[in-house]
């Protein structure tokens, strides 16, 4: 018998902690259900940060800012660390130096979605900002991610050349307001259904199970 679909669109930033945990949590309860549904995943892009330039800023001067101070920096990133622990991601703080603009690597994840190759091109560049303190406002680095997740060297290094894409980014990314979305993560289910934030893994699973339950 052929399993119902879900159709799971996720709105999020590589530089957005949240989205992150959020990632592995509803990974995980896609893999609870995987013997009820098939899932269809798709990544919207979406900036925290557009008015960052692309050569990137200071990231722990621009995170003091805008947390309020230096204890308020430590005790926030201390607690998402934590978090993070709990879903088995190693965020080092320490390590990321460069707040980036994360236009660029919005335009990669639009690129590997048409390569079929998009949820490990997210993963990658999640990775390697919060594990590896990578600067993403490199596109040599930005090139190095995405062909070891996959996508080939030439067609990677001729597309940061261009402006591809960009435009295609920028319409998905002015939806978001017709849709009420104004912060990340995001989860849009078949097309209809808002879930916001990183939910525990329970909560995805109630919630597709009664999404699909309304839609039969």
């Amino acid at each position: 018998m052929e399993k119902p679909k879900i159709k799971l669109d996720i709105v999020s930033d590589v530089v957005c902690p949240w989205c992150y945990i959020g990632k592995r949590r509803v990974e995980k309860a896609m893999v609870e259900l995987a013997d009820e549904f098939d899932f269809e995943v798709r990544y919207l892009p979406f900036e925290l940060n557009p008015i960052i330039p692309a050569t990137g800023v200071n990231q722990k001067e621009y995170l003091t800012a805008k947390f309020g101070g230096p204890a308020q920096y430590e005790k926030i990133t201390r607690h998402v660390t934590d978090v993070a622990a709990g879903e088995g991601l190693a965020f080092d703080f320490e390590r990321q130096h460069v707040a980036p603009n994360t236009r660029q690597a919005h335009r990669l994840i639009w690129l590997a979605g048409r390569e079929g190759a998009q949820a490990r091109v997210k993963e990658a560049l999640m990775k390697a900002y919060f594990e590896q303190g990578v600067d993403l406002s490199q596109a040599e680095n930005l090139s190095a991610i995405a062909t070891g997740a996959g996508l080939p060297a030439e067609r990677v290094k001729n597309f940061l050349n261009t402006d591809e894409g960009a435009r295609e980014v920028a319409a998905l990314e002015a939806i978001h307001p017709q849709r009420g979305i104004t912060a990340v993560p995001f989860y849009i289910v078949n097309d209809r259904v808002g879930i916001s934030g990183a939910q525990t893994p329970d909560v995805f699973v109630r919630a597709f199970r009664e999404i699909n339950a309304q839609k039969a």
